[in-house]
């Protein structure tokens, strides 16, 4: 029986997790924690946790006898360039944290399982931008994109040196209408749906012809847990595997959700978060996920705007 404690459990990936999980391996069996307010999202228990407390962290693994860890916590993109030095000690020392308690359970017998989150925040200008390959240039310009390129590095070193059972998702930008957005480069694409919805001009951050690659949500939580349930000899790569879902600009978007919503309409003003998008790149090659442990998104951009139009809370607030 697995015993599953999700660290970053009121974010915009862990939200939607917890709930998945429970499903799967009961709802006695998952624990949420974050720092903040108390959220079950179907788990029985909530505990506040702070991740880079290592030694509560540790005891709660061994009290509960954690059998798998999902390390969600982080400071995102635009957030991290408003505080670089915080957004990287939470970034870096969290999953450091995570790695050692790991590597401690590990040489106590009692193996322990790991998910850490990177991101294609991680290339960088000089990645080739079409069909982004597994291995290629990594140079990322925001301190979020360094500390996924750098967590990558500690994630391949533990399992190489100690054998810690450690995977990764380098997540493209991620589509959800259960939570608000989050301080991503990316939120413009959860953002436009409730200015759509308000009857409200969209204000775009970034260019019309700005593409990207993206993820929807239920598409994103299931390879999570296809990539964690996988056979170890499956997950060949330890540095954290290319995921692709679908590209599309913010011009494209607009017209998909024009095609439902005749009277919606988008300007743009680009501000500081165009720089960093115009780093990464604008479609994803995913076959090594694929073919290592049989990942192949599910959803296109037209079920994905009809499901977030049917689905989005209006009454959540407003980004910026």
């Amino acid at each position: 029986m697995e015993r599953i404690l999700i660290i970053g459990a009121n974010g915009q990936i862990g939200s939607e997790l917890v709930t998945a999980l429970a499903q799967q391996h009961g709802a006695a069996n998952v624990i949420a924690a974050d720092i903040g307010v108390d959220n079950l999202y179907g788990a029985t228990r909530y505990v506040r946790l702070d991740v880079l407390d290592k030694d509560a962290v540790a005891r709660l693994v061994a009290s509960e006898d954690v059998t798998q860890i999902y390390q969600l916590a982080a400071l995102l993109s635009a957030t991290g360039e408003k505080a670089p030095l915080r957004a990287w000690t939470l970034n870096m020392d969290g999953l450091l944290n995570i790695l050692e308690i790991a590597r401690e359970r590990g040489d106590a017998g009692k193996p322990l399982k790991v998910f850490w989150p990177s991101s294609i925040a991680a290339f960088g200008p000089n990645t080739p931008s079409e069909a982004t390959p597994q291995y290629t240039i990594m140079d990322p310009t925001s301190i979020y994109g360094i500390s996924k390129l750098a967590g990558e590095r500690l994630c391949e070193y533990y399992h190489a040196k100690y054998g810690v059972d450690v995977r990764s998702i380098r997540y493209p930008g991620i589509i959800s209408y259960k939570s608000p957005p989050g301080g991503g480069t990316t939120d413009y694409a959860i953002a436009i749906f409730h200015a759509a919805l308000r009857g409200e001009t969209y204000e775009c951050f970034l260019g019309p012809e700005t593409t990207l690659p993206m993820i929807y949500m239920p598409d994103a939580i299931r390879a999570t847990i296809e990539l964690m349930d996988a056979p170890a000899e499956q997950v060949v790569i330890r540095s954290s595997y290319n995921v692709a879902g679908v590209s599309f600009n913010p011009r494209e978007l607009a017209a998909a959700i024009q095609a439902k919503l005749p009277a919606f309409r988008i300007a743009y003003k680009p501000d500081s978060r165009q720089q960093i998008a115009d780093s990464w790149p604008k479609s994803l090659d995913d076959s090594r996920a694929t073919a290592d442990w049989g990942w192949k998104a599910r959803v296109g951009i037209e079920a994905m705007v009809d499901d977030m139009l049917a689905n989005v809370d209006v009454g959540m607030s407003k980004a910026a």
